[in-house]
């Protein structure tokens, strides 16, 4: 009994020791997975958006070829991201406004990547694309702020109408106060689904604002 109670003691006594070695090991490979983050990060940091032109119609496939690409050819490391941005517009059918999700750039799709001879042939090669948007040869990224606009309008939730009446186009007002009436529009507010447009009232032209809603072409 004796002799079995030490050695319940003894291996008691060894099992903090290799807890303590086994949360050591945890936590060097936390410290390991940190540090490769840490370089992925900064890998990551070194990339540029860049815009590359496809056939028309094309955009969706040339992502999806693209993406393939990139994993099969190990690419990961250098190329991050492929987009093709899309926002949601109102457009009127039937008198009614209908949400469609409409291309901001057709004939272009846009790549996070590190521009090198490898990333570039990956791309460049990709079923549907024609090459990259560049000067002198050399592909050109975008600026920050051209790059912030693109992403801001992708991420609205906002839906905003497509604008089909253009300043200076006569057009007539199918309801509210001033249906029937006909103007000239003289200012567009895409943000407000609004139009200013300049009526004959009492003999005088006169600025109202209607709806998108309440107007059709002349």
């Amino acid at each position: 009994m004796d002799v079995e109670l030490s050695l319940q003691e003894s291996s008691s006594e060894e099992n903090p020791a290799a807890e303590a070695a086994d949360i050591t090991a945890t936590e060097g490979e936390k410290q390991e997975l940190t540090q490769e983050e840490q370089a992925a990060a900064e890998r990551r940091a070194q990339a540029r958006w860049y815009v590359v032109h496809t056939y028309s119609g094309m955009e969706n496939k040339v992502k999806s070829n693209l993406e393939y690409r990139i994993e099969s050819m190990g690419m990961e490391g250098q190329i991050f991201q492929v987009i093709v941005p899309t926002e949601e517009k109102l457009e009127l059918k039937d008198g009614k406004p209908v949400t469609i999700e409409r291309r901001v750039f057709p004939g272009y799709v846009l790549v996070e990547m590190i521009l090198s001879d490898d990333s570039w042939f990956v791309v460049r090669n990709t079923p549907g694309v024609i090459g990259f948007v560049s000067v002198d040869n050399k592909p050109v990224p975008l600026d920050v702020e051209e790059v912030e606009e693109i992403m801001n309008r992708i991420a609205s939730k906002e839906p905003s109408f497509n604008v089909e009446f253009r300043v200076g186009e006569k057009v007539r007002v199918i309801d509210g106060p001033f249906a029937e009436f006909l103007g000239t529009v003289d200012e567009v507010y895409p943000e407000k689904g609004k139009v200013r447009i300049i009526v004959s009232f009492f003999n005088r032209e006169t600025p109202v604002e209607v709806d998108f809603l309440q107007l059709e072409r002349a």
